[in-house]
């Protein structure tokens, strides 16, 4: 009973913080993304390719988390946008408290796109509401179609989802049908993305519906 105790208390203190963030996200107008994926799904390329379609139309920062390298801050950091790196020392998912920390480094009156990208993990980073409007998870073909029903919480919670590496699908036993209906059968509003970063495919879509997205936000803007 104490453990479970002890995680109510976490994720409830995590809860008032991520109110805090989003309260100071939104009075700037600042659209969030909470891009999540398993190691290896090439998030961080799909990442890199948003960034150069996006970047001459839209203000965009990037916070990095990763367990201990800087590897992808670097690779985002070559693109001109700035980024901010959180290094967890192991933890699995990125929270409020280093979100909080994060932005605070951060010019956001100089910014209209906040993308975040969590650490690899289908488990965690769904728990954990950071100040996001919305969580976007990324799965490879290569990763086999099973994910949604293994890990559902990072499906269901997603109002995107990207299907990557769609070039070799090919060489895999992956049932994209069956794929498509477990993920609807959790969460039955979610977008779908294909996308192959190495054959340049399928981002135009992506990109174009993230900068409506973002557009819209910055309409409300007083």
């Amino acid at each position: 009973m104490s453990e479970i105790k002890v995680v109510t208390n976490i994720l409830k203190a995590n809860d008032e913080l991520n109110a805090v963030n989003r309260k100071r996200l939104d009075e700037k107008a600042i659209y969030v993304i909470n891009l999540m994926s398993s190691p290896g799904s090439g998030k961080t390329s799909i990442l890199e390719k948003m960034i150069s379609r996006l970047k001459d139309d839209i203000k965009i920062a990037v916070i990095e988390g990763d367990l201990y390298t800087t590897i992808d801050a670097q690779r985002i950091e070559a693109q001109g946008v700035p980024v901010v790196q959180i290094n967890t020392g192991g933890a699995c998912h990125l929270d409020a408290y280093m979100i909080k920390d994060a932005i605070d480094g951060i010019d956001l009156d100089g910014i209209e796109l906040l993308i975040v990208e969590n650490v690899g993990n289908l488990v965690c980073p769904a728990e954990f509401e950071i100040g996001e409007d919305i969580k976007i998870t990324v799965l490879s073909t290569t990763e086999g179609n099973d994910k949604p029903l293994k890990y559902p919480l990072a499906f269901e919670k997603s109002k995107a989802v990207i299907l990557n590496k769609i070039d070799l699908i090919e060489h895999t036993n992956f049932d994209k049908q069956k794929f498509y209906d477990d993920v609807r059968s959790i969460n039955d509003k979610a977008v779908f993305f294909e996308t192959s970063c190495t054959k340049d495919l399928g981002l135009d879509g992506l990109c174009e519906w993230i900068e409506n997205k973002v557009k819209e936000k910055q309409s409300s803007k007083i």
